[in-house]
């Protein structure tokens, strides 16, 4: 099954509240919550206070992305505020694997993503150890951006590397994605697709969520024949 997950940076905070009810009533499984802090990239987005009023407030699960500097000393407070699953960039910290070991002890899934042109060798320790892969097909920091067409390749590979190994890891891919590439990007391995300003900056972004899981389901069914 592909997951859609909808990231709410692109959100109307005005309606947030209202935007989430919607996305999950549409069908989305996952609420994708970017987090930036000025440094690791250069814009900075929301925190903990608003992952804090979201928990609670929807069934669907919290899946944060931190793209922050040294996230070893952020981890216990962001699963407290009620994260699900936890993702940070194995460029961020020189010890992805005690960052691993930290979101685990807090109850919650780990994952580490990497940005566009970080070789796959950056998994070869880690890749056993985490639940969840986020793999970025823009640079990081702004919504709205376009796909970056070469990391199709790079899903595949990791495709590969997972299903070699054995390995129950979900492989998740954000940026630019929407109607037009969605099944290009699920073809190549995803099962998690993040999407932002496809959903929330249509005219119904509850309608562009079922559009898309109708896409993503057609390319993983005409992959199965």
């Amino acid at each position: 099954m592909i997951k859609i997950a909808p990231s709410i940076l692109s959100a109307d905070f005005w309606r947030l509240g209202e935007q989430i009810r919607k996305v999950e009533e549409a069908g989305a499984d996952l609420l994708h919550i970017d987090v930036m802090d000025g440094h690791f990239v250069p814009n900075i987005s929301i925190g903990i206070p608003v992952i804090k009023s979201i928990k609670g407030k929807t069934k669907l699960p919290l899946d944060v992305h931190l793209m922050i500097t040294d996230p070893e000393r952020y981890v216990p407070y962001f699963c407290e505020a009620g994260a699900d699953i936890v993702t940070f960039h194995v460029e961020a910290t020189p010890h992805p694997n005690r960052v691993i070991q930290s979101i685990k002890a807090e109850g919650a899934k780990a994952g580490v993503v990497l940005n566009p042109t970080t070789p796959l060798s950056f998994l070869e320790y880690l890749l056993p150890d985490v639940d969840m892969v986020l793999l970025m097909a823009v640079n990081p920091g702004f919504g709205g951006q376009k796909f970056l067409p070469f990391v199709l390749e790079k899903i595949a590979k990791l495709r590969e590397m997972i299903e070699s190994a054995g390995l129950k890891v979900d492989l998740e891919v954000d940026g630019g994605i929407g109607p037009t590439n969605i099944k290009d990007v699920v073809r190549a391995g995803a099962n998690i697709i993040v999407a932002g300003s496809s959903i929330f900056s249509s005219d119904n972004p509850a309608e562009r969520v079922k559009l898309l899981k109708k896409l993503a389901e057609e390319a993983l069914e005409a992959g199965k024949r």
